[in-house]
């Protein structure tokens, strides 16, 4: 997707600040219409004076538009009693693997692939060692075990499904947990040894990750690019009118059910121009985006920011019955790459956010906002809900609520608050902090809360009920919840300056 024009939120305050921490407020409407609130969290040191929400997202790229045995044999037979993950699969073990590529061809032809167009041709194994492609279905697997015989990186999860399990164990497989750093750097350096030995079959990669409608291209991981080898990307297109043969959001049974009772389905192939680093100096982020501009522009379209992040926000807002489940994705490359936050961290936001109650459009209230998060109404609430409001409707968007969290989270003075604070609510002695000085440490600095609201917070805090807040507990909940933090982080400029019911800020 293209750059965005950016909505923004004015977030400084001014030099000095007279906030009345008495007064009740029932809703966030006068923060809404009233000018610009300056933000709740200056103390944390902030590099910038706007909280930056990219507007609404109008291209889902996994959205597909449905309307309304002798090779098996013969796979089974070459991987018979094989263990060896290390070396290359002996000839003959590859001789007999030649039965299976003609029954993948056939496999494809029973699909209703008949022919295929080709553009291009692959390059030599010598030049090229690494391929890189579009990923739309679990056809290209199928096509690239005939045409090239390559090994595969993927996710141990395609082991499992029919058909394409066998073969991608067929294709010596680099398996990868996407999620275990660890098990991705293994998978670089097996990329990087295999690339490096002749007797390998070249490596293929969906960089993109996932299967996408073919009509956007998404984020590229760097696994392909890290070892520095050539690469020739190859792009897949399937030209249809009524029958989308992408995966996208279909079960598999259904997309195959279709693909075998359509009489005819297209599927064009385009080997592109090898591409080499520029020198050794060349970073992988550059080499990725070369690599992906040169596939973009022959597919003719725009690359977006998502990643399979995206789908698993799209999978949670589906399991919680919400009505435009696309609404939830965010271009979880994006905030990866500006927040450092995972994909499992966003999971973990929406889980929090679906809690709030959104209405059908997927926008949340302010009351919503404040009861998950254990807040009573107040000025302080306000601001920290005005703060996440950056279009000033009286509603926040998830988007919005991810950015405004990891936002704060980013801010230089965010882990050094939360020390600080664990401390000062009686931590530092005995190393855990009890409802008492939980309640001492918020009224000092906000009266009005009573006992009952404060004990719900607590709550919050304490996960396993033992009536302690430990350390790890603390700063975990504040990880997880990092609006908070505004209720703590003025109470070391605030305490001798409150008196009166007004509270200064500096």
């Amino acid at each position: 997707m293209a750059d965005h024009t950016t909505l923004t939120s004015p977030l400084l305050p001014s030099d000095h600040l007279i906030l009345t921490v008495d007064s009740d407020s029932s809703s966030a409407s006068s923060t809404t219409n009233a000018s610009p609130i300056s933000s709740p969290f200056t103390t944390l040191g902030f590099t910038t004076g706007e909280l930056t929400v990219p507007p609404g997202i109008t291209v889902d790229p996994f959205q597909n538009c449905k309307a309304g045995i002798n090779g098996y044999v013969a796979t089974k037979l070459a991987l018979y009693r094989w263990r060896d993950k290390e070396n290359p699969m002996p000839r003959w073990r590859s001789r007999i693997m030649w039965v299976t590529r003609i029954a993948a061809r056939f496999i494809l032809f029973s699909f209703g692939y008949h022919w295929i167009k080709r553009k291009g041709k692959p390059a030599p194994r010598e030049v090229a060692p690494i391929i890189v492609s579009n990923h739309v279905s679990y056809i290209e697997p199928i096509f690239y075990f005939y045409e090239l015989f390559a090994t595969i990186v993927a996710s141990e999860s395609h082991d499992s499904i029919p058909f394409v399990g066998t073969i991608i164990r067929a294709m010596q497989v680099i398996y990868v947990n996407r999620f275990s750093p660890s098990s991705r750097k293994q998978a670089v350096r097996e990329i990087k040894r295999r690339a490096s030995c002749d007797r390998f079959p070249r490596v293929l990669l969906f960089p993109e990750g996932t299967t996408t409608n073919g009509r956007n291209l998404i984020s590229f991981q760097l696994g392909a690019f890290i070892p520095g080898y050539p690469i020739q990307p190859i792009i897949v297109r399937y030209p249809h009118v009524h029958f989308d043969q992408s995966w996208g959001n279909v079960s598999l049974g259904q997309l195959m059910f279709r693909m075998f009772t359509q009489f005819h389905n297209f599927f064009e192939v385009e080997y592109l121009p090898v591409i080499s680093p520029l020198d050794d100096k060349e970073t992988a982020v550059h080499f990725r985006k070369r690599t992906s501009h040169a596939i973009s522009t022959a597919l003719n379209t725009v690359q977006t920011g998502h990643s399979y992040g995206d789908i698993m926000l799209h999978m949670r807002a589906q399991e919680a019955k919400q009505e435009n489940p696309s609404s939830y994705m965010v271009e979880m490359a994006k905030v990866e790459s500006l927040f450092h936050i995972s994909s499992l961290e966003a999971v973990d936001f929406l889980d929090k956010f679906l809690a709030m109650n959104p209405d059908p459009s997927g926008r949340v209230q302010y009351r919503g906002f404040l009861s998950v998060l254990r807040l009573r109404a107040c000025p302080l609430a306000e601001k920290i809900f005005a703060f996440i409001d950056v279009d000033k409707c009286g509603k926040i968007t998830f988007k919005q609520f991810l950015y405004g969290s990891a936002h704060v989270m980013k801010q230089p003075g965010f882990c050094q608050a939360c020390e600080i604070t664990f401390a000062e609510c009686g931590g530092a002695v005995k190393g855990y902090i009890v409802e008492e000085e939980l309640r001492d440490s918020i009224q000092s600095a906000l009266p009005s809360w009573n006992e009952d609201e404060v004990h719900h917070l607590f709550v919050l805090f304490d996960e396993d009920n033992d009536e302690k807040i430990y350390k790890d507990d603390f700063l975990s909940c504040l990880r997880r919840n990092p609006l908070l933090i505004a209720l703590f982080t003025p109470q070391s400029e605030l305490k001798e300056s409150c008196g009166n019911g007004v509270l200064e800020i500096v």
